[in-house]
């Protein structure tokens, strides 16, 4: 998996990640605008408010938008919700390390390093081979 990052604009969105349920899908591009304030706040230890405005900011909405992926799951009966929610549970515990780090050392390059390595891999990761399964799944009760 091939994920686009500009220098200029960041962690960019492309089509290929869309699922085909609007409401996740657009949660979906907000986390991209999420993840890529969060990589620009860490380049530079100059604005720890923003950067943690930013990482509170993804925090509730990872818990937001895994909450209502999880009703559509359930709604729809998906298969796989147990293991699916194991990943969201998962991925909490990663973003709240990343809280904890912000708070013991503040904003740092590093920090941002590790956003871009560990989050946006997930992401990507995580609607490619996890949620378009959920894609599938609603395309054959479309079907």
């Amino acid at each position: 998996m091939v994920v686009k990052i500009s220098a200029k604009n960041g962690f960019l969105w492309d089509e290929s990640y869309l699922l085909g349920n609007e409401q996740v899908d657009a949660q979906h591009r907000q986390l991209f605008d999420i993840v890529n304030n969060l990589v620009n706040n860490c380049k530079s230890d100059s604005d720890t408010e923003k950067m943690k405005n930013a990482l509170n900011f993804l925090v509730d909405y990872t818990v937001q938008h895994f909450d209502d992926e999880e009703a559509l799951q359930i709604k729809i009966n998906y298969p796989e919700y147990e293991n699916h929610k194991k990943l969201h549970d998962d991925f909490k515990l990663v973003v709240v390390d990343l809280v904890n780090r912000f708070n013991t050392s503040g904003s740092t390059s590093g920090l941002g390093d590790d956003v871009k390595a560990i989050v946006i891999k997930w992401l990507v990761n995580h609607i490619m081979s996890e949620d378009k399964k959920i894609g599938v799944h609603l395309q054959n009760i479309n079907a």
